[in-house]
C-alpha cells in the first residue's frame, strides 16, 4: 500500500516509515522544519519528505494517512488551521489511522506479514532509559543469533538505524507512554500487546497530557493488562510507583530487578556500573564488563538481561553481548574535542530533558571522570528546558538538585513562561541564564578552560550548539 505519514521526522514515526518501506510499501511523509537525524535516515531510504502540512498533499492519494501525535486540531491566531492537511483528510472522509495502530496491524501482529507469523513483542517502558534499554535488548538478541526486528527512539550505534523488520520472531520496541494521536488519547504502548514487558521506572512526566502521577500509573496498568498469562513482566523492584501499578492487578510472571530483587528471585548487581556481577536469586549468573558508566545503565542492563532470558538467551550470553554494546546516538555522545596544551575540552551531546535524567547524566559523567582519574575535570552543564513538561514549569523546583554535581550550569531560557533565573538561584554563581543562543555561547566560551567537559542536554537540536561551541572554542 501507499501510506502518507504526517509528522514523519519524529523518532517513532520515522522508525515506522523505515519499517513500512522495508516491508515493501510506498512511503511518503511530511513535517515542519524537516530535520536530522531522521530526515537523513529517511532520505537514505528513498522516502520522499514534504515540508509542511499543505492541502496539496491530498493529490498524493495514498491508501491511508498515518497520523503522528504532533498533529492536532489547533488553530492559529487568525483562526486558520495549524494542520490544514488534517482538516482536509477529515472533511474528505478518507481513511486515516495512528502510527501505533498501523504498526500493530501491519508489523507486530498481522499473522501473514512476517515469515514467523505474529511476532513475540518485547516492549520497554519507563520514564527514563527506554531508548538505551531497548537498544541493549535488541543487541543482546542480535548477538544471540535471533535476528530481531526493532523500533527504537534513537539510533543505536551497533545497528546504525533506528528500526528494521528483522528475520526472527522477536520484535523489540520502545514503549512510549505518550498519547497515541489527537483522536486516540491512550498511551502508545497499549497497541503493542507485548509478551515481554519491561517496566524500567516511573515518575511524573508529560505534564501537558497527564494531570498527575496516578494518571500515568493507570496507563502503565493498561499495558500490564495486555500481557498474556504466559508472558513476563520485568519490573524495577525499587520503584514504589510500579508497585502501585502491579497492585492494580498482574496476570503474568513477574521478574524483578534492582536493589532488593534477589530475595524475590530476581536480578541484581554487585560491583561498579562498568564492571559488575549479575545475580539471580542471589547466585551469580553473569558478569558485565563494558564501556558504559552510571548506575542507570547498570539498572538498564539488568532489565535487558531479564527480558532476553524470556526468549531463551542465557544471562551469561547477554552479558557477553553487552561488552560490545556501543550505546545510542545522543546518549553521552562525544561530539568533538578541542585540543589545548593544558588539557583538552570535550563537548558531549545528551538527550536528557527531565530533571531526573539531567541528574543521572551529570552523575554518570562525574563517576566516569572520577573512575578514570580525572576528578579535577570540571563539568559544565549546558541545557534547554525544551520538553513540554519543562516548558510548563512543572519541574522547576527540581532543577537545582538535577545540576548539583555540575561545576557550572548554563540554561537557555528563550521562550519560557517561567523565571529560569529564580529557579536556578539556589545554585548561586554556579548558574547562568541566557535568553538566546548567542548569549549562551558567549557565556560558555568565557568560562570554559582546558580540561573541561561540556555536557549539552536537550531533546531537540539545541540550535546546533555542539558544532557552534566547538568552532567558537577552536577559534
Amino acid at each position: 500500500m501507499h501510506i502518507h505519514i504526517l509528522g514523519i521526522c519524529g523518532t517513532f514515526m520515522g522508525g515506522l516509515a523505515a519499517l513500512a518501506r522495508e516491508a515493501g510499501h510506498k512511503v511518503t511523509g511530511c513535517d515542519t522544519g524537516v530535520y536530522p537525524p531522521m530526515s537523513d535516515q529517511l532520505r537514505g531510504l528513498g522516502i520522499e519528505l514534504i515540508e509542511g502540512y499543505g492541502t496539496d498533499q491530498m493529490a498524493l492519494a495514498p491508501d491511508v494517512f498515518v497520523i503522528g501525535n504532533v498533529v492536532s486540531r489547533a488553530r492559529l491566531a487568525d483562526g486558520s488551521a495549524k494542520y490544514p492537511l488534517m482538516e482536509a483528510i477529515l472533511n474528505s472522509g478518507l481513511p486515516y489511522t495512528s502510527g501505533p495502530q498501523w504498526l500493530s496491524g501491519h508489523v507486530l501482529h498481522h499473522p501473514t506479514h512476517h515469515a514467523t507469523g505474529a511476532r513475540h513483542v518485547l516492549a520497554v517502558a519507563g520514564t527514563h532509559g527506554k531508548t538505551t534499554t531497548t537498544a541493549m535488548l535488541a543487541w543482546i538478541l542480535e548477538c544471540a543469533g535471533l535476528q530481531p526486528g526493532f523500533l527504537i527512539g534513537g539510533v543505536p550505534l551497533n545497528f546504525g538505524v533506528s528500526a528494521r523488520l528483522g528475520m526472527g520472531n522477536a520484535f523489540v520496541i520502545e514503549a512510549d507512554e505518550y498519547d497515541t494521536a489527537f483522536f486516540d488519547k491512550r498511551s502508545k504502548f497499549v497497541h503493542y500487546r507485548p509478551r515481554t514487558a519491561v517496566l524500567n521506572n516511573l515518575e511524573f512526566d508529560h505534564a501537558d497530557i497527564f494531570d498527575d502521577l496516578a494518571a500515568i500509573e493507570r496507563q502503565f496498568h493498561h499495558l500490564v493488562r495486555t500481557v498474556p498469562s504466559e508472558g513476563r513482566v520485568v519490573v524495577n523492584a525499587g520503584e514504589d510507583s510500579l508497585k502501585r501499578v502491579l497492585a492494580q492487578g498482574c496476570w503474568s510472571e513477574q521478574v524483578p530487578f534492582g536493589g532488593d530483587a534477589s530475595p524475590q528471585g530476581g536480578f541484581s548487581a554487585q560491583g561498579e556500573p562498568n564492571d559488575f556481577r549479575v545475580l539471580k536469586a542471589g547466585q551469580e549468573v553473569a558478569r558485565v564488563q563494558w564501556g558504559l558508566s552510571g548506575l542507570h545503565n547498570q539498572s538498564n542492563a539488568l532489565a535487558a538481561i531479564a527480558a532476553a532470558e524470556h526468549v531463551g538467551v542465557a544471562p551469561a550470553l547477554a552479558a557477553e553481548a553487552l561488552a560490545s554494546f556501543q550505546n545510542v546516538r545522543r546518549r553521552m555522545e562525544v561530539r568533538g574535542v578541542v585540543q589545548r596544551g593544558a588539557g583538552d575540552i570535550t563537548v558531549y551531546d545528551d538527550f536528557a530533558h527531565h530533571p531526573t535524567a539531567i541528574h543521572t547524566t551529570v552523575d554518570g559523567l562525574r563517576r566516569q571522570l572520577d573512575g578514570a582519574g580525572q576528578s579535577a575535570g570540571r563539568i559544565l552543564a549546558i541545557f534547554e528546558p525544551r520538553s513540554n513538561t519543562m516548558k510548563l514549569g512543572a519541574m522547576t523546583a527540581q532543577l537545582p538538585w538535577s545540576l548539583e554535581r555540575a561545576d557550572l550550569a548554563f540554561c537557555h531560557a528563550g521562550g519560557l513562561d517561567w523565571d529560569a533565573r529564580a529557579a536556578l538561584a539556589p545554585l548561586g554563581q554556579r548558574a547562568q541564564v541566557a535568553d538566546n543562543l548567542e548569549q549562551l555561547l558567549a557565556q560558555v566560551k568565557a568560562n570554559a578552560r582546558p580540561g573541561d567537559h561540556l555536557l549539552c542536554m536537550s531533546n531537540g537540536g539545541f540550535g546546533g550548539i555542539h558544532a557552534k561551541l566547538l568552532a567558537a572554542l577552536a577559534a
